[in-house]
């Protein structure tokens, strides 16, 4: 089992700058992918990146530019800096963990953590 948790949410205008924490602990051996994916109220849950235990990272067209993940392997721990937030980014941000060969597989989640923009 792996555990996973998140830090950094919060509110925000529009413009601003968020930067979401996520450490692992557990049977890290297991996984060789983290990434963030989000929710927003009505729609579904979206992989918004992800990187590997390589250092390949992928991003949603929507906030390629904007997002930025990046590990520190020796703590465990997966950022995520948000900068340039728009109101539509407004979500419950979530971390999770998993695989990841030709395409990542998410098996552990974390509880989450609201990002809200505002305009």
């Amino acid at each position: 089992q792996v555990q996973l948790v998140e830090s950094g949410g919060g509110s925000v205008q529009a413009g601003g700058s968020l930067r979401l924490s996520c450490a692992a602990s557990g049977s890290i051996s297991s996984i060789n992918a983290m990434g963030w994916h989000r929710q927003a109220p009505g729609k579904q849950r979206e992989l918004v990146t992800a990187i590997s235990s390589a250092g390949i990272t992928k991003y949603a067209d929507s906030v390629k530019g904007r997002f930025t993940i990046s590990r520190d392997n020796a703590k465990n721990t997966v950022y995520l800096q948000m900068n340039s937030l728009k109101p539509e980014d407004t979500a419950v941000y979530y971390c999770a963990a998993g695989t990841w060969y030709l395409i990542p597989v998410w098996e552990y989640w974390g509880q989450g953590t609201q990002v809200t923009v505002s305009s």
